[in-house]
């Protein structure tokens, strides 16, 4: 009886996969001519975009950079990674066409339709790819939405060229326009032939919708947590490489998305009354700062502590058993115990830490490639002086613009959850665990034959789900941070009984708290600490001056005697000029608030209204935190 179970059940399934292939053969007949006339433009317009970046090389490249068949290749195959998104974009109109046009019972002139489509196109890929050709040599970054604050005044825009660069610039858009036009057309089928029946209609509509799915998945860049962006392409330590893998038509059409006139948002006061308030707030700050430091060219090690907020320590909180280790470095080292986050997001507290730079309630400067080029970065600062730099994070690197902005800032090596084995990177949604990446971290440090060296870290497993190989703790999320903080402790004691340690500067310092418990202020939220501990510290010191995230910047290049006055928002908390008004400023969501000595002051901006306060001074706290976001908003749309 089995036997015969058995053998009935397989001749169904494969009759059933007979009939499959047999749908899927009708399928094919009855698209067939739609089908090629598809893949045709998309082969082709995807040819291009490859075919313009050894072009770009050959044109654009500097004097003193050699560039080997290898780095074509390379750049061609990483180019692709926008270049699809790009090619799927511009396909959708000609596939939604086909889609609709299906049940008209005559012949469609699909070519005369498609041909105004085709003009636009033309357009647009032509005038993005001179243009890029053109500018990149005196920009020397790819073509984005900045060029149209320059068409604004045109007259301005074109006196530092002759007119004959612009003539051959107008005449290679003409021709490389007509080209790209002419092969459109020829690929375009004059008309297409109605479908015979409903079936077939049908048939043809199943198609596209098996069809829509990869389409759509291309546009998005995958199925990954991150979607199409520029850092994406991205992947050497030659900035010229990065930028020539970048398709320029995404570049500007992606910069578009995000280019708006920040100036204008949160215009709280006229410039007069902004800048009394804002005034001496950021001064710059003399070199006469404390020394914290045996040398000023330590090996650093800086590390970015997923969500691990001052309420998980018994520093800042109450709880002495969710991180032993940190509260026992914190009593060895340097502990700031008023080091306010900036933001609520990673991305956000990111560029806040590495850049100085104060986050926004509306934006994440991470994803405005056109902006967050501008900003000065600690990696780049301390490259300047001899440093190699650079960056470990166990999760998907591309995630909002993360790779864009750190190859950017000057790490010039990149490892990231693909550098992982799939074991290791399977064991939490997020990517690889702590105990993984600070083995390897380790490993990075040992492997580092010249000083001085800098590497970034940015840790993982303190964040939801709280999935971690780690249960000391009932409690699922204190346990996860327990777990972060038994690596760090980890970590520390390998790095102490190595040679490395007489040398060594590790500073950690949150990216943004996490609301641990219900009732949570937002400014307990915010309120974090920082560690400064290794070799190079001369010994412990409780430093209690309030500061911001953005701060740390400014203050560890001040220990390190170097110019720190392009971190605009950055203030050096050990200097003597700071204890005139130290403060700490934040902004989450929905709001900002401001910390003195005075009490804190938290405010909505989108209900206009003070939603948390302590202390005196509430009227004068809440106009210098509107004053603070009004002048970083201005910043923001001046770069």
């Amino acid at each position: 009886m089995y036997a015969v179970f058995m053998s009935k059940t397989v001749c169904y399934i494969v009759s059933v996969f007979v009939r499959l292939l047999s749908i899927l053969s009708s399928l094919v007949l009855t698209m067939k001519t739609r089908l090629l006339f598809l893949l045709r433009i998309y082969v082709m317009m995807l040819a291009l975009f490859c075919l313009q970046k050894p072009l770009f090389m050959w044109i654009d490249c500097p004097d003193d950079i050699h560039i080997g068949i290898t780095d074509i290749f390379s750049v061609m195959l990483h180019g692709m990674t926008l270049d699809v998104p790009m090619t799927g974009y511009l396909i959708v109109f000609p596939f939604f066409l086909i889609m609709a046009t299906a049940c008209i019972g005559k012949k469609l002139k699909i070519r005369r339709i498609l041909t105004p489509y085709y003009i636009i196109v033309a357009i647009l890929v032509s005038a993005a790819f001179i243009a890029d050709l053109a500018l990149y040599p005196f920009w020397q970054f790819k073509l984005d939405a900045t060029i149209f604050f320059y068409l604004n005044s045109p007259q301005q825009a074109f006196a530092s060229v002759s007119t004959a660069f612009i003539a051959w610039r107008v005449l290679a858009f003409a021709v490389y326009a007509l080209v790209i036009e002419w092969l459109l057309i020829r690929m375009t089928p004059k008309k297409l032939q109605p479908l015979s029946s409903t079936r077939r209609i049908v048939e043809m509509y199943v198609a596209m919708l098996l069809l829509a799915a990869p389409l759509a998945i291309s546009i998005r860049g995958g199925l990954g947590e991150s979607t199409a962006n520029i850092g994406k392409a991205f992947f050497s330590d030659k900035e010229f490489l990065n930028h020539s893998a970048v398709n320029p038509c995404f570049s500007m059409l992606y910069s578009l998305g995000k280019a708006e006139s920040y100036a204008d948002e949160f215009d709280y006061f006229d410039e007069d009354r902004r800048k009394k308030l804002f005034s001496g707030l950021y001064v710059a700050t003399p070199s006469d700062t404390v020394q914290l430091l045996n040398t000023t060219r330590p090996n650093i090690i800086l590390i970015i502590m997923e969500g691990f907020g001052g309420q998980f320590t018994d520093i800042v909180g109450t709880r002495k058993d969710i991180t032993p280790n940190y509260n026992r470095l914190a009593r060895e080292g340097v502990i700031f115990t008023n080091c306010y986050s900036n933001s609520f997001r990673t991305d956000r507290g990111m560029v806040s830490a590495l850049s100085g730079y104060h986050s926004f309630p509306t934006q994440s400067v991470m994803k405005l490639p056109v902006k967050s080029r501008t900003l000065p970065c600690i990696a780049q600062s301390l490259n300047k002086q001899g440093y190699k730099s650079s960056f470990l994070y166990g999760g998907d690197i591309n995630f909002t613009n993360m790779q864009g902005y750190l190859r950017t800032g000057g790490y010039s090596t990149i490892v990231s959850e693909a550098d992982f084995s799939a074991a290791e990177r399977n064991e939490t949604k997020w990517g690889v665990n702590d105990h993984i990446t600070f083995n390897y971290l380790y490993d990075m440090a040992n492997r580092q034959h010249r000083s001085p060296w800098h590497i970034g870290f940015l840790t993982l497993s303190s964040h939801e789900p709280w999935k971690v190989p780690y249960n000391r703790l009932k409690e699922e999320v204190p346990n996860a941070f327990a777990f972060t903080d038994d690596c760090l402790g980890r970590f520390v004691e390998r790095m102490r009984k190595s040679p490395m340690w007489d040398n060594l500067l590790i500073v950690c310092i949150p990216d943004h708290g996490v609301r641990f418990y219900d009732g949570m202020t937002h400014e307990q939220h915010h309120h974090n600490t920082m560690l400064w501990i290794g070799g190079a510290v001369k010994g412990h010191k409780e430093v209690n001056t309030l500061m911001s995230q953005s701060d740390m910047a400014a203050t560890l290049l001040g220990q390190l005697r170097i110019p720190h006055g392009k971190y605009t928002f950055s203030r050096d908390v050990l200097s003597n000029e700071y204890s005139k008004y130290p403060f700490a400023f934040f902004t989450f969501k929905e709001g900002i608030g401001l910390r003195d000595s005075t009490g804190f002051t938290v405010y909505d901006v989108i209900g206009n209204k003070v939603i948390e306060n302590t202390g005196s001074g509430q009227t004068l706290r809440t106009d210098k935190a509107k004053a603070i976001l009004q002048s970083i908003y201005d910043d923001l749309g001046a770069r």
